[in-house]
């Protein structure tokens, strides 16, 4: 073969090439980017249902230098029926019961009408559950705070009026919202231990963790999040929680804020079919 003839075909495949590589190129420049996975609890985020703050849809970035799991970190499976890379959600916030049991978690009340229904199924069950309660409701309803306590179930202070931008205000200011909504628990149930916080609308920052484990509280959020609290209903609450609740699970509902009748039937629903599958406990108070 001539010199002339190899230099031609040598200019063919660099043509033919380039052309390829053109396509490759604007066919994955067509291709749908993928959806943005969550990590379920340190991912999730419920809108605010209760009070007069604005909605919040995402989480206010970590400081510099303090960890968040990763937002494309794939949950780990379960380990002896424990879940040890999964016990930390925002900013520290504990996601799972650190055992193979699950905690019943309810948020926002005491309110007179629902959480007295919640509490006689939770009776009726022999279940204890963690209340996290909103301070201003504790004020207006001290014998329903009273009740909680006396039925053998765990509380969770929630802020004073559900602030869901709370985290973003100064560190005195957290302090005082934490501490008012702690005397109003204290003045209705003076023995209770107090020992959660939970930010409303999972809002985590590192200021209002840093407040809350000053004060001796334990910063809860949640691994299973039915989002009772945009009325879905029934069957879809049940649906939710039977699915998606595995060892170790803290499951978020509501016994306030409005319209509660679809998550108290749900709750005649889950509560046998629940203790079927796992052993349910409050979260743990320790000592007061």
């Amino acid at each position: 073969m001539s010199a002339s003839t190899l230099r031609a075909a040598g200019m063919v495949t660099v043509a033919v090439a380039a052309l390829l590589g053109s396509a490759f190129a604007l066919g994955r420049s067509l291709m749908p980017e993928q959806p943005h996975r969550g990590s379920g609890a340190a991912a999730s985020v419920h809108a605010p249902h209760y009070g007069d703050q604005p909605p919040s849809t995402e989480f206010p970035g970590p400081p510099a230098g303090h960890g968040e799991p990763s937002p494309d970190a794939s949950p780990s499976a379960p380990d002896n029926g424990r879940q040890a890379d999964d016990s930390e959600g925002p900013y520290g916030a504990e996601v799972s019961t650190g055992s193979a049991r699950i905690a019943l978690t309810f948020d926002d009340g005491p309110d007179p009408q629902w959480t007295p229904q919640v509490l006689s199924l939770l009776k009726e069950y022999g279940v204890h559950a963690t209340f996290c309660v909103v301070g201003e409701n504790a004020e207006a309803h001290p014998d329903l705070v009273r009740s909680i306590v006396a039925d053998g179930h765990s509380l969770c202070n929630h802020s004073w009026n559900h602030d869901i931008t709370l985290g973003e205000r100064s560190p005195q200011a957290i302090r005082d919202d934490l501490m008012r909504t702690n005397d109003a628990i204290l003045a209705a149930a003076p023995n209770a231990r107090i020992a959660y916080f939970r930010q409303p609308g999972g809002a985590w920052t590192y200021p209002v963790v840093s407040v809350c484990e000053e004060l001796g509280m334990t910063p809860l959020h949640w691994a299973v999040d039915p989002t009772d609290w945009q009325v879905p209903g029934a069957d879809k609450i049940t649906e939710t929680v039977l699915t998606q609740t595995r060892p170790g699970s803290i499951v978020l509902m509501h016994d306030a804020g409005g319209d509660r009748s679809g998550t108290v039937e749900a709750l005649q629903r889950l509560l046998p079919e629940l203790l079927h599958r796992f052993q349910l406990e409050a979260l743990p108070t320790g000592t007061t």
